[in-house]
């Protein structure tokens, strides 16, 4: 019956979320599964952290909309593809599998890998709203608003919060830790950061002369790659965090129930 309920709560949650707007159609196929997955292997509580995740992050994407369509053409922002729904939940979604035969750790992967998603959503959709220009985390320079490895004061304060929700909701449903929790979070979105800042692919459109994290720009001109490893985009970078995410949490439970 839990297989069954969930298989159904997935695929109503990924249709809702399709008709808002928050999903392409191969995001919603890609939710369907991620949630599926969750709802059936992670129970209740898995439930409730995916959602803790889900439902702050849809409804932040929707906030000063009309400014983060300004930068849409150029940095990858708008509705989630299947490829970004498994860079942010696949991670959780085998810790959830696995957490079915390998207990606390696996539990602890699993909220730490959406603590880094949720830190990492919040920074970007907060951030881009920030009055300050963000910079490199690396470098320190002035970057566009909304580029990978950009920080601003406003995104670093979302990136610790999204962290702790998610940690506190993973106590609160007892879990993981809520300081392993939040502590992988804040790892996987550093991590995230660092890898944009240097390895993510950047590229530039000679058609427009600006700089582009898409192999095609928002005018249709193909882009020429200007930094890092060209198939390092957002979507392994993510995937990298959320991965981060699930080790430092799991590390940090071990710790702390040792």
């Amino acid at each position: 019956m839990q297989i069954v309920a969930g298989v159904v709560l997935a695929a109503i949650v990924a249709a809702i979320a399709h008709a808002a707007g928050s999903l392409t159609r191969g995001g919603a196929v890609a939710a369907f599964v991620v949630g599926a997955i969750v709802f059936s292997a992670g129970g209740w509580p898995g439930s409730a952290v995916l959602f803790a995740f889900f439902i702050p992050s849809t409804l932040l994407s929707r906030v000063g909309r009309a400014r983060k369509r300004s930068i849409e053409s150029d940095a990858q922002h708008g509705a989630r593809n299947g490829w970004q729904v498994a860079a942010n939940g696949g991670v959780a979604a085998f810790c959830a599998l696995a957490g079915t035969h390998g207990g606390a750790l696996f539990a602890a992967a699993f909220a730490g890998a959406f603590a880094a998603a949720s830190a990492d959503t919040w920074a970007t959709e907060i951030g881009m709203l920030s009055r300050s220009a963000p910079v490199s985390i690396v470098t320190f320079e002035s970057v566009a608003p909304g580029f990978s490895g950009g920080v601003t004061p406003l995104g670093i304060a979302a990136t610790v919060a999204g962290a702790l929700w998610i940690g506190a909701v993973a106590a609160a449903v007892h879990l993981a830790p809520f300081w392993c929790v939040a502590l992988g979070g804040v790892a996987g979105t550093l991590l995230d950061s660092l890898a944009g800042a240097t390895v993510q692919a950047l590229r530039w459109c000679p058609r427009c002369g600006r700089h582009s994290e898409f192999r095609r720009h928002g005018c249709g001109a193909p882009t020429e790659l200007r930094r890092g490893v060209g198939w390092i985009e957002n979507d392994a970078v993510n995937f990298g965090a959320t991965l981060c995410g699930a080790i430092v949490a799991a590390f940090a439970s071990a710790q702390f129930a040792g």
